[in-house]
């Protein structure tokens, strides 16, 4: 039987089995850079010396700092990709991919030799006091100099990706960072004896080894993004930036934050405490993984949505979040709960000393903070689409200092270092609050949907009124859409001419990707159908899972071959029709007709 929604049943579905689908490799990509430390500190730690270790510690505020100004410009170039993707402009999005490339070169290199001059500086006495660590630092520095441009590169690289819907490329890439940093270590520091330098360029090489496996694709004709300094409009280097710089503008504040907490502690609790939120906040990363991967999914699939102007797909991604991301980030919690005792033993083995204890305490409360994390950085992705500057900046400085900072003063005097993990779990509190304050304030009224929730415009998009969601499975399915579709279009006084195209349309099309695209493997599939009507148009979209197929090929082709029957259905289609475009996205074949 037909599955017709109206207001985002089974479309929610079809985009939460996409999210899903997407999630395991971007949480892979947020662990990279948190893999690279790990591997870096064991072998300082176990094969080199404590100077060692002191200059991967020293050099982890500079690697945020690159990470904040990569973050910024994937998350800006990623969004403008999408919604182009969205909106079948292949040149514009083409340009923003060539002139982020372009500008990222162009900013490794000059952070590159800005940290090769820092580390000489080093060396000649600045900046670090201790003799023992001068050395160290200044070889570790200029060491990963040499792999700040792959490290850049490697980052907009995996986006673009996941965008073409290579998840086998970035794993393929992930897996061979991996595999190559712990490699080089071994060899460069056990076998050849190089110590702080063969440290560090181990993971320089490695982040070289990760950024060529990515690039080769991009080489290839299979690629839709390819690199042309032709198609560069220099003026959307701009817009990248403002798009994408509230990602980064929370890296700044937490750092503040994390100034304003250690003040705290040093002055109330003193080193157990300092000590103890160390360890937890430190492990607690590795779980961020998880929330920051939801976020990148959320941040592709909405930005689409928001280039194809699918009001419905952009609201379903929050509620997939609500629904099953926050569920998720929920379990997690628990998990991290139940094996506090256990993940606290890694730091410090004596479980009677007050920092074990105080440790326990931080793997027992900072969990609770994951599902608010994420919703939070959702809204945030959401408002980069939409232009909310306002939005973010208030929302950035509240979750990045005021409230952690403005609860850690009140509780920390009072209860130590246990006030700096309940603060973080009001913050998160407080934050969502404020989300729908914000919402209260725009709508003059109470959020009654999630698109009051997200203070989505009017403007935007089409009402549920004005559209209509089909989903097909099989042959009978198909029957049954050409009635529903004409009847949608009667309803809003589409002539009867336009009326039956856009059935026969729809019936044609879904039909013959049900007789042909269904069987070319052993998945099972389904078609998602919409019917919009707006500025007196009927816009067609059809999207399957199946095998990649074009039909405007076919329509090229029709009647080739001797057969004159052959593909006459998809040419009559392309006759008819005002427009057709289609175009792989996520992997899925979508076609929009407008009649």
């Amino acid at each position: 039987m037909i599955r017709i929604f109206r207001a985002g049943t089974a479309n929610e579905s079809a985009v939460g089995k996409l999210m899903f689908r997407l999630l395991p490799i971007q949480i892979l990509i947020a662990l990279i850079s948190f893999i690279n430390s790990i591997v870096s500190a064991l072998f300082a730690s176990n094969f080199l010396d404590l100077e060692a270790m002191g200059a991967v510690g020293l050099y982890a505020p500079v690697q945020m700092l690159v990470g904040a100004i990569s973050t910024t410009f994937v998350g800006g170039a990623t969004i403008l990709c999408g919604q182009y993707m969205g909106k079948n402009e292949n040149k514009k999005m083409r340009g923003v991919f060539s002139l982020d490339i372009a500008f990222s070169v162009f900013l490794g290199l000059i952070i590159a030799a800005i940290l090769f001059l820092i580390g000489r500086l080093v060396d000649a006495g600045l900046f670090v006091k201790d003799a023992g660590m001068r050395g160290s630092f200044s070889i570790y520095i200029i060491g990963q100099s040499i792999g700040i441009v792959p490290f850049i590169l490697g980052s907009q690289l995996s986006s673009f990706l996941s965008l073409e819907n290579k998840m086998r490329r970035n794993s393929a890439a992930s897996g061979s960072f991996i595999v190559s940093n712990v490699l080089l270590n071994y060899l460069f520091i056990n076998k050849m004896q190089m110590g702080v330098w063969g440290l560090s360029l181990a993971s320089s090489l490695g982040a070289w080894v990760y950024f060529l496996v990515q690039a080769q694709y991009f080489l290839t004709k299979k690629s839709r993004l390819k690199f042309s300094t032709k198609e560069i409009d220099i003026k959307e280097l701009k817009t990248i930036f403002l798009v994408g710089y509230p990602g980064a503008l929370s890296y700044c504040w937490q750092t503040l934050r994390g100034f304003i907490v250690n003040i705290l502690l040093a002055a109330y609790v003193g080193n157990a405490g300092i000590s103890a939120f160390c360890a937890a906040n430190t492990l607690m990363g590795l779980a961020w993984c998880v929330p920051a991967g939801m976020v990148a999914v959320s941040r592709m699939v909405m930005s689409v949505g928001v280039g194809e102007e699918d009001r419905a797909t952009v609201s379903d991604v929050m509620r997939v979040m609500f629904k099953k991301f926050c569920l998720v980030n929920n379990m997690l919690a628990v998990a991290i709960i139940l094996c506090a005792p256990l993940l606290s033993r890694v730091f410090y083995r004596d479980i009677s000393s007050q920092v074990y204890i105080l440790t326990v305490w931080g793997f027992r409360l900072l969990p609770l903070c994951l599902a608010f994390g994420s919703i939070l950085q959702h809204f945030v992705c959401y408002a980069q689409m939409s232009g909310k500057n306002f939005f973010i900046q208030l929302a950035s400085f509240f979750d990045g200092v005021l409230f952690v900072a403005e609860f850690s003063a009140i509780l920390v005097p009072y209860i130590g270092v246990k006030g700096v993990y309940v603060a973080n779990i009001l913050n998160g509190i407080f934050v969502f609050v404020t989300v729908v304050i914000y919402s209260i304030i725009c709508n003059r009224r109470f959020p009654r949907s999630m698109e009051d929730l997200m203070v989505m415009p009017d403007s935007f998009g089409t009402p549920a009124s004005e559209r209509l969601g089909l989903t097909v499975r099989n042959m009978d399915d198909v029957v049954s859409i050409s009635k529903a579709a004409q009847e949608f279009c009667l309803e809003r006084c589409i002539d009867s001419r336009r009326a039956f195209i856009a059935s026969l349309a729809l019936e044609e099309m879904a039909g013959n990707i049900v007789e042909h695209g269904f069987v070319k493997d052993n998945k099972k599939h389904s078609v998602e159908v919409r019917l919009i009507h707006k500025d007196q148009d009927i816009i067609l979209r059809i999207r399957d899972d199946c095998v990649a197929f074009d039909p405007a090929e076919r329509a090229r082709t029709a009647g080739d071959g001797g057969d004159p029957a052959k593909n006459v259905g998809i040419k009559m289609v392309y006759g008819l029709a005002k427009s057709a475009n289609w175009q792989s996205i996520f992997g899925m074949n979508v076609l929009t007709v407008k009649i």
